[in-house]
């Protein structure tokens, strides 16, 4: 099946070129890309993650890493280079870098404030960008960034992360009209809460159980495969029709307001 292929539409072999990877979702994401025999690119910040991930992919696995800052454009555009060089033409792009500094708008230092937005926002455009300039010459590619259902409204404490991923939505839809009609297409997904290290640190345990589970029809949080599934049909040829899409993977969070108890509505106890 094409969305399982190793190949691109035209018989290339699959490149993935993915941020973030050493743990979470951006590693998921090169697991289960590389299990489909695509070579992985993989950075981070984290050497022993990047590590542990290429151990985790098995020795059969095409694999590279670079330990990289994403808001360091020379590096980023030195592991595009390195990339080509030895795992061949980039095809899949996925910047998953990203963090969050949670405080009160009127607290928040400036230094939260840039360090979010340079990450999450600056760091996704010089992975796209970097990318797009070994992709757009050759006109294939395929980009798949992170957003969040965050990106659908405002959120207490993380004005800094809701301004990220509001600005990486506008990002994405701007680079898929611009991109487009060179043959790179250019989504997201934007996840609820995503059982990871990063959820139990950033959120307290009350809010993610009172509010965010009890909100969640599907009364659970994500996995991380599962939002890797959802990147992986985004850069498959069985989304070839698809660009400038924002994919919510959110349990049914957003399907609707003024919901609790996973969707039960009070005016139902009536019946």
């Amino acid at each position: 099946m094409n969305n399982q292929s190793n190949y691109q539409r035209g018989g290339a072999p699959r490149v993935a070129f993915v941020t973030g990877a050493a743990s979470g979702i951006g590693a998921a994401v090169c697991r289960l890309l590389a299990a489909q025999g695509v070579a992985i690119a993989a950075a981070d910040h984290n050497e022993a993650g990047l590590a542990t991930l290429h151990e985790s992919l098995g020795c059969d696995a095409r694999f590279l890493s670079a330990v990289l800052d994403v808001r360091d454009e020379a590096a980023q555009q030195a592991f595009v280079r390195d990339t080509e060089s030895r795992l061949g033409e980039i095809t899949d792009v996925v910047p998953c870098a990203g963090l969050a500094r949670s405080a009160p708008a009127e607290t928040m230092s400036a230094e939260q404030w840039d360090l979010v937005l340079d990450i999450n926002l600056r760091g996704t455009f010089l992975t796209c960008k970097s990318t797009a300039a070994v992709m757009l010459p050759r006109r294939r590619g395929s980009i798949v960034c992170l957003a969040s259902i965050t990106a659908k409204g405002g959120q207490p404490g993380r004005a800094n992360y809701a301004a990220s991923k509001w600005g990486l939505v506008g990002l994405v839809k701007s680079l898929a009209t611009e991109w487009g009609n060179r043959g790179v297409r250019v989504n997201a997904v934007a996840p609820n809460g995503v059982d990871t290290p990063m959820l139990t640190a950033g959120v307290p345990d009350h809010f993610r159980q009172a509010v965010m589970l009890d909100r969640t029809p599907l009364g659970r949080f994500a996995q991380v495969d599962e939002v890797a599934q959802g990147i992986a049909f985004l850069l498959s040829d069985a989304a070839s029709y698809i660009s400038g899409t924002v994919l919510e993977i959110d349990g049914g969070l957003t399907a609707g307001y003024l919901t609790h108890r996973h969707g039960t509505d009070y005016a139902l106890d009536q019946h």
